[in-house]
């Protein structure tokens, strides 16, 4: 048996919890995370990872957005030099459970951002993780470009987590979304629009050594390929108020291409078979790392990773190929090697 690296799991340092997330009320997202025991507490996680024999995870913060929590741009770069610490001082202790960890960036000043993210390099930070969009501005922002040059001279890899709230709504009609539709179906939209963003107004263009791994598959992309390949050849037929075929013209390659070559992928589909099966043939193997998305499952911990393992092993990968989605692409992204 291999070493099974978690590339995408969530957890909140104990100080974060206590000084910020325990205090207060917590709406819709905020809500979920104080319901699931191991996001928040050491000794239930450790638990969950013990579960799995030659495993281990990577942490991140989850939910909620520090922008969304606060309006004030220095509370958001306090918040994340607090999470950043905690996962530091996690990981150095438990090295065995958790190897390495994605720092959190406050992107609502983008210098802080770049700031923030460069400190927890030094740290030991695997990367930095940031949302599909920062307090619904998009990420191809001209604010942000200080942040992509930065990452792009850095080579920093990048955990790109989707996020999107009740507030936005389903219909035009409507002030919010209902059934939960923002999460189940509008994370998944909202992956791909930022990835789409980020092709078009030519940011991988100009920074071609950004390593974005996106959460979940790339979202609905794999299942949109036809109309991300040949579709959006023709991109401009349907539009007359601005020239999207010059724009397409000046791209320096196919839109899909971008898609399936300059992004990095997760395989945390909460045990979808068909979005794993989907993925494996958008992606090329070498795009695509192991991630759970642990705890966020019915089970609050051990679900999602025990079916993604189902999954990858019943892909039709021989074992050198799952080596190299279970530990080796990460180390290769990172830098760092887990499986000595």
């Amino acid at each position: 048996m291999t070493m099974r690296v978690d590339a995408y799991t969530h957890f909140i340092p104990h100080r974060f919890y206590k000084e910020v997330m325990s205090v207060g009320s917590h709406k819709d997202i905020g809500k979920r995370m104080m319901g699931v025991p191991a996001i928040f507490d050491l000794n239930v996680r450790k638990k969950v990872v013990d579960k799995f024999k030659d495993y281990c995870q990577i942490l991140s913060y989850p939910m909620p957005p520090f922008e969304l929590m606060t309006k004030n741009p220095k509370e958001t770069e306090e918040y994340a030099k607090i999470v950043n610490d905690g996962f530091a001082e996690l990981c150095a202790k438990e090295p065995d459970h958790f190897p390495g960890w994605v720092a959190q960036a406050p992107m609502a000043a983008p210098d802080a951002g770049v700031r923030e993210a460069a400190r927890a390099m030094k740290m030991g930070a695997l990367g930095v993780q940031i949302y599909t969009n920062v307090a619904g501005r998009p990420l191809d922002n001209p604010e942000f470009e200080p942040f992509w040059k930065a990452m792009n001279k850095t080579e920093t890899p990048i955990w790109l987590h989707p996020s999107r709230t009740a507030s936005f709504p389903d219909y035009q009609s409507e002030t919010k979304s209902k059934y939960e539709i923002w999460w189940t179906l509008g994370w998944s939209y909202e992956t791909a629009a930022a990835m789409s963003r980020l092709v078009f107004s030519k940011i991988m263009d100009r920074y071609p050594k950004l390593k974005i791994i996106t959460h979940h598959m790339g979202g609905i992309v794999p299942m949109l390929e036809g109309r991300i390949g040949p579709g959006w050849d023709q991109i401009g037929a349907r539009t007359s108020d601005e020239d999207y075929v010059a724009l397409r013209k000046s791209l320096k390659k196919r839109p899909i291409d971008y898609f399936k070559q300059d992004f990095f992928t997760d395989t945390a589909v909460f045990g979808g078979e068909g979005a794993t099966i989907a993925g494996k043939m958008f992606y090329p193997l070498d795009k695509i790392v192991f991630a759970s998305d642990c705890p966020f499952d019915p089970e609050k911990g051990p679900m999602y990773i025990r079916e993604t393992l189902r999954l990858i092993e019943k892909m039709d990968w021989t074992r050198q190929e799952r080596e190299q989605v279970y530990y080796k692409n990460l180390e290769r992204i990172t830098g760092k090697t887990f499986v000595k």
